[in-house]
C-alpha cells in the first residue's frame, strides 16, 4: 500500500512557476508522487522575477497598479495548479490543494485578512484553494471566520505548539459552523528552529537538528487532540541548509499519520531517489516534554524563539511582497 492508502500521509510541492507547472508539475502529479501544492508570497517574487514566462502577460497587464499585476499572475498560476490538481481532490478531498497567501501586510488587520480571503477565493473561483493565513491574533479570527463561511484554509507560519493549538481552536470551529466539508491544513515550520539555535545546541552539548523534529511533533499532538478528520498537521518549512543532514531528512523523520509535508522540489527530487517511504515512529508527546524539560534545565528560552522566528517569517513575507511590488512598478514604466 502507499503512505496515502496505509496512514493519510501527504507529500505536496512547495513551488509554483509558471514552466514548471505545464511540465515536471504534471509529471509528480500523474507519478502520484505529490497530492498538493503551497505557495507563498517569497515563492512568488522568485518565481515572477527570474521567469520569462511572464513576460507577456506582464505586458498587457502594464497600465495597473502594482498589486493588481500582482494578482492577475498569481490567480492566473493558483488557478491552473487547482485544474491540474482537481482529479486528486475529486478522488480524495483530503487532497489535491492548491494554497494563495493573503497580502502579509494584513498579518494584523483581522477584517482586512477576512475580506481579502474571501475575495481571493471568489476570484479564482476553484473548489481545492486553500486561503493561507498567518498564525497571528488577527489570523485566528480570521481563519474562524473564513472557515465558517465555507473557505478551506492552510493556517501558516506555527512555530510554537501554542500557536498550533490556537489555529486548531479557530479552524475546529469554523469548520463545525460551515456545516460543510470544509478542510484545513496547520503548517508548522520544522527546520528554521534548528536553523537558529543548532549553534547554541551544540555549545550546551546537546544534539542538533533535533528541535524542528521535536517542536513540530509536539505540535502534531496538539492538532491530534482535536480528533477533527478534517483538519491536518502540515510539516513546512522542510528543506536544509547545508550538506550536514541529508536532503530529505525532514520528511523521512516526519511521515506521520493524517499529515502533509510541503517541500521545495529539489528536497521532493531528493526524497524520490534516497528518502524513506515508510512510516516513521512517532515521538511520543512524553517524550517531546521531556525534551522540553532539557532544554529549560540548559537556560535555552524556546518561547523567545518562537517569537524571534514568527516575527522574522512576517517580516520575510511582507518584504519578498514589497521587493515584487516595486519590480513590477518598474516594470509597468
Amino acid at each position: 500500500m502507499s503512505l496515502k492508502e496505509d496512514i493519510n500521509y501527504s507529500l505536496w510541492c512547495d513551488f509554483i512557476e509558471r514552466d514548471f507547472l505545464e511540465n515536471r508539475f504534471q509529471d509528480i502529479i500523474r507519478n502520484e508522487v505529490i497530492h498538493g501544492a503551497t505557495s507563498n508570497p517569497a515563492i512568488f517574487e522568485s518565481s515572477i522575477t527570474n521567469s520569462a514566462a511572464y513576460d507577456q502577460q506582464l505586458q498587457m497587464l502594464k497600465a495597473n497598479e502594482p498589486k493588481t499585476i500582482y494578482e492577475e499572475l498569481a490567480v492566473s498560476d493558483i488557478r491552473r495548479a487547482a485544474e491540474l490538481l482537481n482529479d486528486l481532490y475529486l478522488t480524495d478531498n483530503n487532497d489535491g490543494f492548491i494554497s494563495i497567501e493573503v497580502d502579509p501586510t494584513l498579518c494584523d488587520d483581522a477584517k482586512g485578512t477576512i475580506e481579502e480571503g474571501m475575495r481571493l477565493n471568489s476570484l479564482i473561483a476553484a473548489d481545492n484553494v486553500m486561503i493561507k493565513v498567518p498564525a497571528t491574533q488577527a489570523g485566528y479570527e480570521a481563519m474562524k471566520e473564513l472557515t465558517s463561511a465555507g473557505i478551506h484554509v492552510n493556517a501558516t507560519l506555527i512555530f510554537s505548539p501554542e500557536q498550533a493549538i490556537k489555529c486548531a481552536e479557530a479552524l475546529d470551529a469554523g469548520i463545525k459552523a460551515s456545516n460543510k466539508d470544509i478542510k484545513a491544513v496547520i503548517s508548522v515550520f520544522v527546520s528554521r528552529l534548528d536553523r537558529m539555535c543548532d549553534n547554541k545546541m551544540i555549545s550546551k552539548g546537546l544534539e542538533t537538528a533535533k528541535l524542528g523534529i521535536i517542536n513540530a511533533t509536539k505540535c502534531y499532538h496538539e492538532v491530534e487532540k482535536f480528533k477533527n478528520k478534517n483538519i491536518r498537521t502540515l510539516f513546512a518549512s522542510t528543506g536544509v541548509k547545508g550538506d550536514e543532514l541529508p536532503a530529505s531528512y525532514y520528511i523521512d523523520t516526519l511521515i506521520y499519520p493524517n499529515s502533509v509535508n510541503t517541500a521545495p522540489l529539489a528536497t521532493i527530487e531528493d526524497w524520490l531517489e534516497n528518502g524513506k517511504k515508510t512510516p516513521s515512529k512517532i515521538i511520543s508527546e512524553e517524550d517531546c516534554n521531556k525534551y522540553f524539560k532539557t532544554l529549560e534545565s540548559k537556560d535555552i528560552n524556546v518561547n523567545e524563539v518562537y517569537t524571534q522566528l514568527l516575527n522574522d517569517g512576517l517580516e520575510s513575507f511582507k518584504d519578498s511582497f514589497a521587493d515584487l511590488l516595486n519590480k513590477l512598478a518598474k516594470k509597468a514604466d
